[in-house]
């Protein structure tokens, strides 16, 4: 384990299910000689996400979720890992499924979403296209703390992004995508620094 002026790097653990943008953005912030994160597991609710070539990449442990038995299941597997490792921090990056109560508890305060819109604004699915329909000027991105209701607990870090009249949802999500990038990383070092 690398090591900071003596002390350990903090442990994260990061849950994708598609294609792990943020996820190896992350991993490339958490390379930096100054970082005092370190991603130490990857998790997916799906075998076939794209973003798992990133852990054989970069030889980080990725474990896959069967959520086919059941949501306990699948979450007491999860809670064994993630506590065998020690893990301390938890990234949701991209993840489609809903931590129970139970499992958010265990790690109180330190689940961490990223969201393609301004929360409150367009929680769940088809945020950009939402955005557009009701003609915003602006859409972007948030990093919350994860609660049991979806994308409501407390914001974290925002991000706007400006949309022009030729956008469409790809145009939009790349833009937003950009952001997601720029504030994830800021939003852990806020995280850690109030742990």
């Amino acid at each position: 384990m690398e090591k900071l002026i003596g002390l350990k790097r903090i442990k994260v653990a990061v849950f994708i299910s598609g294609k792990g943008s943020n996820l190896l953005n992350l991993i490339k912030n958490f390379k930096k000689k100054n970082s005092k994160l370190s991603i130490e597991l990857i998790f997916s609710d799906n075998k076939f996400a794209g973003g798992l070539q990133y852990g054989k990449r970069y030889d980080i442990p990725v474990k896959i979720l069967n959520y086919k038995k059941t949501k306990f299941y699948a979450e007491k597997e999860a809670l064994k890992e993630l506590n065998r490792r020690e893990i301390k921090i938890i990234c949701l990056a991209g993840f489609m499924k809903i931590l129970s109560l139970n499992f958010i508890k265990k790690f109180k305060g330190k689940i961490i979403n990223i969201h393609p819109s301004l929360l409150p604004k367009y929680k769940g699915l088809n945020t950009h296209q939402r955005a557009l329909d009701n003609k915003d000027k602006y859409s972007g991105c948030t990093v919350h703390h994860v609660t049991p209701k979806l994308d409501s607990g407390k914001i974290i870090i925002q991000k706007k992004v400006k949309i022009y009249k030729n956008d469409n949802s790809k145009l939009l999500g790349k833009r937003v995508l950009k952001q997601e990038h720029v504030i994830y990383p800021i939003a852990l070092k806020k995280l850690i620094s109030s742990l």
